[in-house]
């Protein structure tokens, strides 16, 4: 299923409507352009289809492209940059 994700700077989130459901990874910016990621959430019924993955590397790639770092407080992006090494470099 395909979605659009947008920024919320306001909110600090990444957000991707689906269905009438919003999904999102919330961060905070600290000291020296470093972002943590500190949450993720897809609702219950959405789960399984790839959404936080999604979620996730737009975070990271809204990083990578500012020059931020990254702190993986949420344990999903900690996962998450386990398993995709081209990622890594980011990682605080």
């Amino acid at each position: 299923m395909p979605f659009a994700i947008r920024h919320e700077p306001g909110a600090r989130r990444f957000v991707a409507d689906i269905e009438g459901q919003a999904a999102y990874i919330t961060y905070r910016e600290r000291d020296g352009l470093v972002l943590e990621l500190d949450h993720t959430y897809v609702p219950k019924a959405l789960r399984g289809g790839g959404m936080a993955s999604a979620l996730t590397a737009h975070a990271l790639d809204y990083a990578r492209e500012r020059g931020y770092r990254v702190v993986p407080s949420c344990p999903f992006v900690a996962a998450y940059l386990q398993r995709h090494p081209e990622y890594r470099a980011l990682r605080v």
